[in-house]
């Protein structure tokens, strides 16, 4: 067939597409993506910060590494079975390679198998333990609730300090962490400083972690601990000791209940906390209260309930006001009877506690 001048059709190019292959690429790519953004991050076990950290990362790319080996191991044996068989050896002969694969692959490789993680594993479990050190660390004791963390620190020199959902730690040392539960079971896990550990009702358990440097690690409850769970995230920093103990000056009693009490603009706000929440809470010089977290330094943390809500100008009035609704299931009752000057009175005055 011939256009009207003469000269033939231009010729139609065809395109063969195959977007499998283009689906196949982004799903790779995605896949790597996805498992590289394990290795950083507060949260990752693969970006160690201290000593403990370091090795569970090389008892991790060990078990990686050794697990790899056997899966191309066991692969390459499976398809070797694919091929054909010699039907030429006798009944004992196929009984002697039976045993071989029985003594081989049920006895010999999972003895030295776990004889080497044994040989990488308790030198690392053996250097968390709280051994007795020619110098006695600091030791802070974190007590795991239905879904908030108390942190109290017995050496403090004034006395001792308590605060909650955050922990403060002096950097370049180790520390002795002594950890329990109030209710059900929780989790101690700072994944950047080292193992993770159970917090049991009734029992003390210990662990000793060391941060190389000043800097701010994400710490989570690891252990499925009730609808809350998802909620209950640690603040830790790590401090020079001469900041550390400044810290810890700024919160003896007695500063604390100055900073909660010299206020006379307040004195309304204080009222109303006496009246509404100190049966539940503790603030210094106000209340005495032990069912929900310590409140005496609240001003001065960076999150509120646990990691949910960040500090910030009006923020203690949000969550009294929505505090159901940004954590389902929390145990503080609704405040539906208390109208918005009362609460944003209260706010107020306990975002000023600030040492």
């Amino acid at each position: 067939m011939r256009e009207r001048n003469g000269a033939p059709p231009p010729a139609r190019i065809q395109r063969v597409t195959r977007p499998w292959v283009n689906r196949g690429a982004l799903t790779l790519c995605s896949g790597v993506l996805l498992a590289l953004s394990g290795c950083s991050g507060d949260h990752s076990i693969l970006d160690p910060a201290g000593p403990a950290a370091r090795d569970v990362r090389m008892i991790w790319w060990v078990m990686l590494s050794f697990a790899t080996v056997v899966l191309v191991a066991v692969t390459a044996l499976w398809l070797y079975t694919f091929k054909t068989r010699d039907v030429s050896r006798t009944p004992a002969q196929e009984r002697r390679v039976a045993r071989r694969w029985i003594v081989g692959g049920g006895i010999v490789l999972p003895v030295v198998t776990v004889i080497a993680l044994l040989a990488f594993g308790v030198p690392t479990g053996k250097r968390m333990l709280t051994l007795p050190l020619d110098e006695p660390p600091e030791v802070i004791e974190v007590t795991g609730h239905q879904w908030w963390w108390e942190v109290r620190y017995p050496g403090a020199p004034n006395g001792v300090v308590v605060t909650s959902n955050q922990l403060i730690m002096p950097a370049g040392e180790p520390v002795d962490f002594h950890v329990t539960a109030a209710d059900v079971i929780h989790g101690f896990w700072i994944p950047r400083l080292g193992g993770k550990i159970d917090m049991l009702p009734g029992r003390i358990n210990r662990i000793r972690l060391e941060a190389d440097e000043p800097g701010v690690f994400g710490a989570q409850c690891a252990e499925l601990c009730g609808v809350g769970h998802a909620h209950m995230h640690l603040y830790v920093e790590a401090l020079p000791r001469e900041e550390f103990d400044a810290w810890l000056a700024a919160r003896s009693e007695e500063a604390l209940a100055e900073l909660a009490t010299s206020d006379p603009a307040f004195a309304s706000a204080r009222e109303n906390f006496t009246t509404f929440c100190a049966s539940c809470h503790r603030v210094a010089g106000v209340s005495a209260g032990t069912i929900g977290p310590d409140l005496s330094d609240l001003g001065g943390r960076t999150m509120l309930g646990a990691g949910t809500l960040a500090m910030e100008e009006g923020a203690v009035y949000q969550w009294l006001r929505h505090h159901q609704t940004l954590k389902p299931g929390n145990r503080m009752p609704q405040h539906d009877d208390l109208d918005t000057d009362t609460l944003s009175g209260l706010g107020d005055w306990l975002e000023t506690l600030t040492p």
